[in-house]
């Protein structure tokens, strides 16, 4: 939906892309890291329901930072 925004806004097809597939690979890293922050945290023995949030957020927010310029950088400057 917003890749269709970013579109029709500034009409780019390549930036329309980049943002779709920006959001694409977080989710995807959030929904992993959902999964596996979770179920290591109980392996090595603390309370996942405590502190599994601290390390999804950090996840999510940092590799959404590096994902949407890196990809930005690789399509749009090349």
């Amino acid at each position: 939906m917003l890749a269709t925004i970013v579109l029709a806004w500034f009409g780019n097809l390549a930036l329309s892309l980049v943002i779709a597939a920006a959001l694409t690979i977080n989710l995807l890293l959030a929904a992993t890291a959902g999964v596996l922050v979770p179920l290591t945290l109980k392996r090595l023995g603390f309370d996942p329901a405590l502190s599994s949030g601290i390390f999804l957020t950090a996840v999510t927010d940092s590799m959404g930072f590096f994902v949407f310029p890196g990809l930005a950088t690789l399509t749009l400057l090349h």
